[in-house]
């Protein structure tokens, strides 16, 4: 004959879940999986019999722990959904020269719950660098986003592969500006200094061993949110499928600068590449067809391309597209900062505030050609008093749908290029959901 403990069961149940009110919800839920069968009896609990207000007495005790269950159930579902809900993966791309490290940092700060990585890419387009000093433009596109993808989801290995030297058991000594993350400087992926081992992208604030990857990894998926900045995406369409997956919830930050400043600024930096474009400024007329000169063209298509797709808002990218232009960036760094967070669905803290207020007004001692502490309202004016007039010509020639769709105005003299009473920076505002 089969024995039914029903009530003694369910009483058992109910003592378990009255006894441990700080257990975990799951191992509650697998208590109340168990089931009676003819292999495995259950067997009620030893205990005193129970005398008839007992047992009523108990019920009631088994209601109210049921619907405490019923609650921390409820209540553990919608942590769920909310953390779920509330993870944002921000990616800000950007070309060279246009102030992205800068804006970057406004994401760096928010320490505590961001995780942020500067220009993972660099690593990946060494890697595929030719001989002749391109690049396979399919295999890098590819490349690129799938990289992108797994390090949103916290996954370094696909990016350990393009690291030179290999990271040995995850471990790297190579990691291009580690010191650039503060996430990754951070006590939780600071090993000890190794003696003896060269590390290029050491951590400014404290000394740490070589980066342990799998540490990394560990930091990003307790951070809440996730940032990477890079320069060396071309065209957004390409990124369609990272808007796409549903473990992500990706916003893109594109940011854009007057190609005339990019170009000035580009002289200065990397002058041993720009060495043509010095030349040209001095000796006689520049070459149109000439590959720089066709480059710069490219470059201005391609950031123009990947805003009209932006801003055209097609289903995919509704909702997750913003054009910040630099110059809006430098005169109002804190209005501009509070609209990328409020875009992105970050709380703006006090902290990014406080770093913004203090390093957009920095001195020229410490605002150096790669410093992200810059005066920036005086970054804004100063390429139009070093960049050559018939420069300026040839970049508003081969790049002019590119400084109308951005708001740039042109010069037609160069008493007009060197007025700072005359702007050039019109006041538009780009429209996306």
């Amino acid at each position: 004959m089969r024995i039914k403990y029903t009530i003694p069961i369910v009483f058992f149940v109910a003592l378990v879940i009255i006894e441990k009110e700080n257990s975990i919800v799951s191992r509650v839920t697998d208590k109340l999986a168990l089931k009676q069968t003819s292999q495995t009896p259950l067997q009620p609990p030893l205990h005193t019999p129970l005398k008839p207000n007992g047992f009523f007495t108990s019920l009631r005790k088994m209601d109210s722990a049921f619907m405490l269950m019923k609650r921390r159930l409820e209540d553990y579902s919608q942590h769920q959904e909310v953390v779920t809900e509330g993870r944002k993966h921000i990616l800000l791309l950007a070309t060279t020269r246009t102030g992205s490290s800068f804006v970057g940092e406004f994401f760096n700060q928010q320490r505590d719950n961001m995780f942020y990585l500067f220009e993972p890419l660099w690593h990946v387009e060494k890697m595929l660098t030719l001989e002749t000093g391109g690049t396979n433009a399919t295999a890098a596109v590819k490349a690129y986003r799938d990289v992108l993808q797994q390090l949103f989801l916290c996954d370094f290995s696909l990016l350990e592969s393009f690291i030179d030297p290999h990271p040995v058991r995850h471990t790297t000594a190579a990691l291009f500006r580690r010191a650039s993350s503060s996430s990754l400087c951070e006590d939780s992926v600071c090993s000890p200094p190794t003696k003896g081992v060269f590390e290029r992208y050491r951590c400014r604030n404290r000394r740490c061993g070589p980066l342990n990857l799998t540490m990394a990894s560990e930091s990003c998926l307790r951070k809440e949110h996730r940032v990477i900045k890079s320069v060396r995406v071309r065209q957004l369409e390409n990124l369609r499928p990272l808007a796409e997956d549903p473990r992500l919830d990706v916003k893109f930050i594109q940011l854009v600068r007057d190609p005339r400043a990019v170009l000035a600024s580009r002289m200065v930096a990397f002058a041993a590449k720009y060495k043509n474009w010095k030349q040209w400024a001095t000796d006689g007329d520049i070459p149109i067809d000439n590959d720089e000169v066709k480059k710069l063209k490219g470059n201005c298509d391609n950031i123009r391309m990947s805003a009209e797709i932006g801003l055209g808002q097609p289903t995919w990218l509704r909702g997750r597209y913003m054009l910040v232009r630099y110059e809006d960036i430098a005169r109002f760094p804190l209005r501009k900062a509070t609209e990328m967070y409020g875009f992105a669905g970050i709380p703006f803290t006090p902290q990014v505030k406080s770093w913004i207020l203090k390093n957009s007004q920095a001195s020229k001692e410490t605002s150096g050609v790669y410093s992200t502490q810059k005066n920036s309202s005086e970054q804004v004016e100063k390429w139009r008093f070093s960049l050559p007039f018939k420069i300026a010509q040839v970049v508003q020639k081969v790049c002019g749908p590119t400084l109308k769709i951005f708001g740039y105005k042109f010069v037609s003299s160069e008493e007009m290029l060197r007025d700072k009473s005359f702007s050039l920076i019109e006041d538009k505002v780009f429209k996306f959901l």
